[in-house]
C-alpha cells in the first residue's frame, strides 16, 4: 500500500483537516490543533506530504521520522507537531481499516467499555450565578463533573478575577456529588495561585489547572508541593521531552496532553508510558469535539492511566452543531462517550459536506 494523496482541508475557516488516499482505496482521516490552521496547512501542503508521497503508511513509526525528519520538528516547534498530529492520526486510521481493527484494539484493547467525559465551558463572560446555572443544566443531563475556565487570560493576578466566587456558586448550585475542576490558563502568581489553590481545597476542587504558564515548571513545582489538591498542566506541551520535564520539574500531579497537538497516537503513546512509570494520571485536554474527541475515546478507552473524565467542549461548534461532518454523531449519554467499534477510528465523515465547507 502507497501514500497517492494528502489533503489538508481547512473547514469553516478554523478547523483542519487531514485526508490521506492510498493506492488501495483506504482512506484515513485525521484532525490538526485549530488555531493559524493556514499555516498548519502550508506546512502540510508543503512540506510534509510531499515526503510521504509513495510511502506506505502502515509503517506509522518510519512515516512518524520521516515527517520529524522533513520538518526540523526538534528545531522549528509547535506548527510542525500540530501538522504531524493530524496526519499521525490519519495513518493510525489507514492502518486500522487495513487490519479491520478499532484503533483502540490497536493499542492493545479496551480497558473500559465508555468513557466519562466532563462539560467544559469555555465562556468567560459568564457571571457566577450564570455560570452555576449553567452547571446545574449540564449536571441535569447527566454530566458527572464541569470545568469552568476563570482567571483573566494573559494577565497576572488580575483583580477582575472571580474564581472563588464563580466556584462558590458552582458547587452550591450542584451539590457536594459532582467534580468541579478549575482551569486559570497560567493567569497567577505563585504565591497568589497558593492562596487561591488553598480555597479552592475548601471548596473541594477536583483539580486546578496551569495556575502559572506551562513553562514555568519551577513554579508549578512550588505550587504543587504547597498544596493537596492536584495540580494539572500540559495542554501546551507538544514533545515527550517537554512532558519529562513537565512531571519531572514540574511536579504536577495530572498531565493533560492532546492527541491534536502531541503529534498524534504515536507521541500519546509514549507519553502514557513516561507517564506510568512515575505513576502519574492522565486527564487529556481536549477541547474538538469531532475527529479529536473520538482520537481521544479510543485512548482513554484502551489506556489504564487515564482513570478520570476526559474533557468535551460544550460550546457552540459549527462543524458539531450547525453543519456536522460526522455522518453519525456520537452518542453520549449520561456523561459517557461510546466509544466507535469500527475498524480505524471508527467513523465517517460526510464529504461532500467537508468539501463544501472547505471552499
Amino acid at each position: 500500500m502507497k501514500i497517492t494523496q494528502i489533503e489538508c482541508l481547512i473547514l469553516d475557516k478554523t478547523f483542519p483537516f487531514i485526508i490521506i488516499h492510498t493506492d488501495e482505496g483506504l482512506i484515513g482521516i485525521g484532525e490538526c490543533f485549530r488555531r493559524q490552521p493556514t499555516i498548519t496547512k502550508s506546512v502540510v501542503d508543503n512540506i510534509l506530504g510531499p515526503a510521504l508521497l509513495g510511502k506506505n503508511p502502515i509503517h506509522i513509526e518510519a512515516r512518524y521520522h520521516d515527517m520529524m525528519i522533513a520538518g526540523n520538528a526538534l528545531e522549528m516547534g509547535g506548527t510542525i507537531w500540530i501538522a504531524i498530529a493530524g496526519i499521525d492520526i490519519a495513518l493510525w486510521d489507514i492502518k486500522g481499516k487495513s487490519l479491520g481493527l478499532p484503533i483502540y484494539q490497536l493499542m492493545g484493547g479496551k480497558v473500559r467499555e465508555q468513557v466519562p467525559v466532563y462539560a467544559s465551558s469555555m465562556n468567560r463572560d459568564l457571571s457566577p450565578i450564570e455560570e452555576a446555572r449553567r452547571a446545574a443544566h449540564f449536571v441535569d443531563i447527566g454530566y458527572r463533573a464541569y470545568k469552568l475556565h476563570s482567571a483573566v487570560p494573559g494577565k497576572i493576578d488580575d483583580p477582575a478575577d472571580r474564581t472563588i466566587a464563580t466556584v462558590s456558586e458552582v458547587r452550591n448550585a450542584v451539590g457536594d456529588n459532582i467534580d468541579i475542576l478549575v482551569d486559570v490558563n497560567g493567569a497567577y502568581s505563585v504565591h497568589h495561585a497558593i492562596e487561591i489553590g488553598l480555597q479552592l481545597e475548601q471548596l473541594g476542587v477536583f483539580h486546578f489547572e496551569e495556575p502559572r504558564p506551562h513553562y514555568d515548571f519551577d513554579g508549578l513545582a512550588k505550587i504543587s508541593e504547597s498544596l493537596v489538591i492536584p495540580i494539572a498542566s500540559g495542554e501546551n506541551l507538544y514533545t515527550l521531552y517537554e512532558y519529562r520535564d513537565l512531571i519531572v520539574r514540574g511536579k504536577v500531579d495530572i498531565i493533560q496532553p492532546d492527541v491534536v497537538k502531541t503529534s498524534g497516537f504515536s507521541t500519546l503513546m509514549k507519553i502514557a508510558t513516561l507517564a506510568e512509570s512515575f505513576g502519574v494520571p492522565i486527564t487529556c485536554h481536549n477541547t474538538q469535539p469531532t475527529v479529536s474527541t473520538v482520537a481521544h475515546a479510543h485512548f482513554a478507552a484502551a489506556m489504564p492511566g487515564v482513570p478520570y473524565a476526559q474533557e468535551y467542549n460544550i460550546e457552540h461548534i459549527s462543524i458539531r452543531d450547525d453543519t456536522p461532518i460526522l455522518s453519525e454523531p456520537l452518542c453520549i449519554s449520561n456523561g459517557l462517550l461510546q466509544v466507535p467499534v469500527g475498524p480505524g477510528l471508527g467513523i465517517e465523515l460526510n464529504m461532500p459536506l467537508v468539501h463544501q465547507l472547505s471552499g
